[in-house]
């Protein structure tokens, strides 16, 4: 394991990130501000309470959720596709580094980054509402993967991307899309049944609920299937770079 050659990405990369930390955190703390305005104050002020929790409360689950998973696809499609866009990944690709250094390198810095500003939205939303984590480590457990696996996702979408409007396709048409539907900012209890039931083929909502029962101690599905999906999905994406690396697809042409 050349431990050097991940450093050097991982720093590369938290430098690009620091030399716009401003923006980079004021962002989400003015996106979440204005959330709880929105949501907390003109929806909660008619929606009392969800299963036991203040509805404030009750979406800062979703809220982070959001943030960390598209921060993760952003910082790590950018981290893999600008090299390609300017021809230095063959630079990496000739040098003395596997595949699984490269994506230890990008993933975790991009992970990193998402990880901050989770906090950072956490923090913000205690400003707002007052905040009973009722299992921390299961919190952070939960927050860790969730960076860690979207990340990779993203590093798969900047390796398959051809363009920079390519870059946001699947996290505007697809994750955000998921994860207002995935009950981040309502409990799936609500639905009729029909739609409780069409819901579940939503793996975004595995996640989000095993997320909030960290919070709450409440969960739409069973905890151990949104460990499972968490899992699942991490697996998948380390199983299709590993192809990618395999096979050069898009990286080699």
């Amino acid at each position: 394991m050349n431990l050097y050659a991940i450093r050097a990405i991982y720093i590369y990369e938290m430098k690009r990130f620091f030399r716009t930390l401003l923006e980079s955190l004021l962002s989400p703390v003015i996106s979440t501000s204005l959330y709880f305005v929105v949501f907390g104050s003109a929806i909660g002020s008619r929606i009392d309470q969800v299963e036991g929790v203040t509805y404030g409360a009750f979406i800062v689950p979703g809220l982070i959720m959001l943030s960390v998973m598209t921060q993760g696809i952003s910082n790590a499609s950018f981290g893999i596709y600008f090299p390609k866009f300017i021809g230095t990944v063959y630079e990496l690709l000739s040098a003395p580094v596997n595949f699984l250094e490269i994506v230890l390198g990008y993933v975790g810095a991009a992970a990193t980054k998402s990880l901050m500003i989770g906090v950072v939205i956490l923090l913000t939303a205690g400003f707002f509402v007052d905040l009973d984590i009722q299992h921390p480590l299961a919190m952070l457990a939960f927050l860790v993967l969730t960076c860690l696996s979207f990340s990779l996702f993203g590093f798969i979408i900047g390796i398959w991307a051809q363009s920079f409007q390519q870059l946001q396709i699947i996290p505007l048409l697809v994750i955000t899309p998921l994860v207002f539907l995935g009950g981040s900012f309502y409990s799936i209890s609500m639905l009729p049944p029909i739609w409780q039931t069409l819901t579940l083929f939503n793996p975004v909502v595995y996640l989000i609920s095993g997320f909030r029962w960290s919070f709450f101690g409440q969960a739409d599905v069973p905890v151990g299937l949104s460990l499972l999906a968490i899992a699942g999905f991490t697996g998948i994406c380390l199983a299709l770079i590993w192809l990618i690396f395999r096979t050069g697809y898009r990286i080699k042409e």
